[in-house]
């Protein structure tokens, strides 16, 4: 059967990419090699982590600890199975609206792993031993990623587990070894640290997270040892043994011993590509398995062929990676684009939330911006107080000569929806005045957009404090450009 599009995988840049198509009057049909669609995003990777984290913040009482003490549980005893119940229901409805969503648009699927046959033809293997093979003028590879799984490393799915094999087998261990503090191995092993797990991590680099801006990461730190986790940053694993219990053993170059009844190995993903028989389409992948695209058009090398999402690498998110996958379908068939709004915010859902948007302080260094800072600690805000809040912060960047925004950054409680207020004033060219002169909801989290705005201006030499709108200058670019 020949298609307009076929798009393989059916995570956020597949789904979003066959849908577009389908709303342009094309014929879709979207292979996933699960008996489900939903891709990675939804079945071992964002739904079901963010679900567990919901579900442990909930159960721990973990809101209401800075109220009723370090004591305070809704739940007493925290089982496995309180975890795995939450999230079979999460993962059933998001399953369901995905269904419906390809139903209501005429998009086909097709349950099986697809296999390039040449670079317009693929086959589809199936669970009842059938080969179908089908043809379409474009092609969308959307495979996303998966653990990567070093063959020194002895995984057995119970005690050493990835983050796909600890989704699937939802435990509470007594200890937990966390091998890389990327944001995955960091959003696991903060979400059992809210259990009162005790938590190490393990991370060969001595930095981490660099994308982010330093300080808020030292906030991030300094919260997280306050809770008892213990991070060992610039130690490499060399291998994993086991005690007479079973317990894994993580011995470390400088030849730290850490014993644990579980460990996380999350040190890296690679892309799911390797089955795909790419280089009968013409195509290759770099040693991670990730494919190389126009980052403009999310072409690969072969014209008609494209790949958004993990798959692809940096930024990994599943919210970029939708607009990947619509703007792949878009230029496929000739669709017009808008122009993609520079600054997109990154959210990483670890305990607490981590999110930003724009430059970092060290890039506008890098930048040579004259800047000012402006702090709001989240337990100065009135709404703060109500809720128990002990930290979080919120950290924002103007430039000194029109006082433009460059960046906003946050840790803490619900940082990933406040971020959307300064992506929207970012993405405007708005300026500090907007914050001060505008009134945010009283009690909110959100007036700390206006206490950091004005600790910032009340920073600013007096020939800066003039109204923007009296100093904006008429450059067109922004500080970035």
């Amino acid at each position: 059967m020949r298609y307009d599009m076929i798009v393989i995988g059916s995570g956020p840049s597949g789904r979003r990419a066959a849908i577009q198509a389908a709303k342009l009057g094309r014929s879709v049909l979207v292979v996933e090699n699960r008996l489900r669609v939903g891709g990675v995003s939804v079945h071992t990777g964002t739904i079901p982590s963010k679900t567990l984290r919901e579900t442990v913040l909930n159960l721990s009482g973990w809101r209401e600890r800075g109220f009723y003490g370090l004591a305070y549980r809704v739940k007493k005893d925290i089982e496995g199975k309180d975890l795995g119940a939450r999230l079979a229901k999460t993962l059933d409805y998001e399953i369901d609206v995905l269904e419906h969503q390809f139903a209501r648009n005429g998009v086909q699927t097709a349950a099986g792993a697809a296999r390039f046959l040449d670079p317009h033809r693929i086959e589809v293997a199936q669970s009842n031993g059938e080969t179908p093979e089908f043809a379409a003028d474009k092609i969308v590879i959307a495979v996303g990623t998966k653990p990567y799984r070093p063959a020194h490393i002895p995984f057995d799915d119970h005690s050493v587990v990835d983050s796909d094999s600890l989704v699937a087998e939802t435990r509470v261990p007594r200890s937990l070894a966390v091998v890389g503090a990327g944001v995955i191995g960091l959003e696991y092993a903060t979400i059992f640290s809210a259990l009162d797990v005790p938590v190490t991590i393990i991370e060969p680099r001595t930095n981490f997270l660099e994308f982010i801006d330093r300080e808020i990461i030292e906030e991030f730190i300094h919260d997280l040892r306050k809770r008892g986790v213990n991070f060992r940053l610039g130690c490499k694993l060399e291998r994993v043994d086991r005690d007479g219990q079973g317990w894994p053993i993580a011995i470390l170059d400088d030849q730290r011993r850490i014993r644990s009844e579980m460990l996380l190995y999350a040190a890296g993903r690679v892309g799911a590509t390797a089955d795909l028989g790419l280089e009968n389409a013409g195509l290759s992948t770099d040693a991670r398995g990730r494919l190389a695209v126009d980052a403009a058009t999310f072409q690969t090398s072969v014209p008609h062929i494209y790949a958004a999402g993990d798959v692809i690498g940096f930024p990994s998110l599943a919210s970029t990676s939708m607009e990947q996958g619509r703007i792949a379908a878009c230029h496929a068939f000739g669709a017009p684009l808008m122009p993609a709004p520079k600054f997109f915010p990154y959210g990483i859902y670890a305990v607490p939330e981590i999110s930003t948007v724009g430059l970092t302080e060290e890039q506008v260094r890098a930048q040579q911006i004259p800047y000012e800072v402006g702090v709001a600690r989240f337990r100065e805000t009135s709404r703060g107080h109500i809720m128990g809040l002990e930290s979080g912060m919120m950290k924002m960047l103007f430039a000194l000569d029109d006082q433009r925004l460059l960046g906003v950054h946050i840790v803490g409680e619900g940082a990933t929806e406040l971020i959307h207020i300064g992506q929207a004033v970012l993405n405007l060219r708005g300026t500090l005045e907007y914050f001060v002169q505008n009134t945010f909801n009283y009690p909110t989290l959100a007036e700390a957009y206006k206490i950091a705005a004005l600790d910032a201006f009340n920073r600013m030499p007096a020939v800066c404090q003039a109204a923007p709108s009296e100093i904006l200058s008429d450059r067109l670019t922004t500080p970035a450009e």
